[in-house]
């Protein structure tokens, strides 16, 4: 794991998965989804009555493109946005112990992945879905988001305090 943190804090390691980032969220999943409002975007979660409305909203054609696009396109989006965070965290950590924090968005990563099974095997199943399986990919949803705001959180105090942590070390050398 020590390797992947260092390579995925490297400089170009961040341009590189920021970019794709911005780009998973700007226009590759806008151009795929097109219209359709994916239901691993529901901040607020969903449930039986709301997945089942939009299954039959998405048709034949949007269900099967949706199950092609969750374990391709929204396979590779959380190893990228994980790496921003895990490489963020690890450089910037203002102290050695901190950098444990780079499991918050990897964990993360993993609930996302877990999520988008959840999700392909209910446009898969559809219309045999149960309860319960969409209360499993509902909770999936919803600790998805707690993962990614907490990174994302957590990025940016981290990049704060590296900034300001510059500015002070500038500081001091103008006052010598």
């Amino acid at each position: 794991m020590q390797a992947y943190f260092e390579y995925a804090s490297k400089t170009s390691s961040l341009i590189f998965t920021f970019v794709l980032t911005y780009l998973f969220i700007s226009v590759i999943f806008p151009y795929f989804a097109g219209d359709m409002a994916s239901l691993d975007v529901r901040t607020g979660g969903y449930t039986h009555a709301e997945v089942m409305a939009a299954m039959q909203g998405y048709g034949d054609a949007g269900r099967l493109r949706y199950a092609w696009i969750s374990p391709t396109l929204d396979t590779l989006f959380p190893l990228i946005y994980a790496s921003f965070y895990v490489g963020i965290l690890y450089r910037f950590a203002p102290m050695t112990r901190l950098q444990g924090l780079v499991y918050i968005p990897i964990l993360g990563g993993v609930i996302d992945l877990a999520e988008n099974a959840q999700i392909v095997a209910m446009l898969l199943q559809y219309p045999d879905i149960s309860v319960a399986q969409v209360e499993w990919a509902n909770r999936f949803t919803l600790t998805k988001f707690i993962f990614t705001r907490l990174s994302m959180l957590m990025a940016v105090i981290v990049l704060a305090f590296a900034a300001l942590q510059a500015i002070h070390i500038r500081w001091q050398k103008r006052q010598s």
